[in-house]
């Protein structure tokens, strides 16, 4: 198993969450985040006086996926997600060790 985490523009969180289910995901964790990469965030003028906003806003995604799933859901959220222009967003694969659904007790793939 692996979760996949997706840090993605605000904007796009319907689009991507549209394809997931499409795909047959339907079990994800949004976030609301603030964050920059190589954009480094932008200035912005507010009643004459100049500000940087270091941080922009973003949505994380996070989501557990059986092995065979994690191409299938990269590519879909790859696709959904870009604009073309920076700060599009990353996608992080991580080992998943154990899963355990706390209603049922189920473990592992059954709990996902």
């Amino acid at each position: 198993m692996k979760k996949i985490e997706a840090i993605i523009k605000p904007f796009k969180l319907d689009d991507v969450k549209e394809a997931l289910f499409e795909i047959g995901i339907s079990g994800i964790t949004v976030s609301e985040v603030k964050g920059h990469g190589r954009q480094q965030g932008h200035t912005e003028l507010y009643r004459g006086a100049e500000y940087v906003v270091d941080f922009l806003p973003k949505v994380k995604i996070e989501l557990v996926v059986k092995e065979e799933d994690v191409e299938r859901v990269i590519e879909t959220i790859s696709k959904s997600a870009r604009t073309g222009k920076i700060g599009d967003g990353k996608i992080f694969v991580l080992p998943v060790e154990k899963v355990i659904r706390i209603r049922t007790g189920e473990e592992d793939e059954e709990a996902i």
